[in-house]
């Protein structure tokens, strides 16, 4: 998506949010939902495999192609320190409020 690290993992996160925001509001023992679910399940983690995947990944498969596999390597870490960092504030900001 980007080659700044930030941005990758800020929209990995938004997607994250959506996600859980959705399954939120999905109402319970809905008969028809009950006979989907498991197929809902799969394909929306199989969708966000690839998306993550994407966003994580793709630039620095690039680099690596390139012969540029430090850079590849870094922007890869990068990205994923900064979800964790990102995922650590929200972890801190839930516990905060309890």
């Amino acid at each position: 998506m980007s080659r700044n690290p930030l941005i990758n993992a800020l929209a990995a996160s938004a997607y994250v949010s959506l996600v859980a925001l959705g399954i939120m509001h999905v109402p319970e023992k809905q008969p028809m939902l009950a006979a989907l679910g498991p197929l809902i399940f799969l394909s929306v983690f199989v969708f966000s495999a690839g998306l993550i995947g994407y966003l994580f990944c793709m630039h620095p498969l690039l680099f690596a192609l390139r012969g540029e596999q430090r850079a590849g390597i870094v922007l890869f870490l990068k990205t994923l320190g900064f979800f964790a960092l990102i995922t650590l504030v929200l972890v801190a900001a839930y516990a905060a409020l309890l």
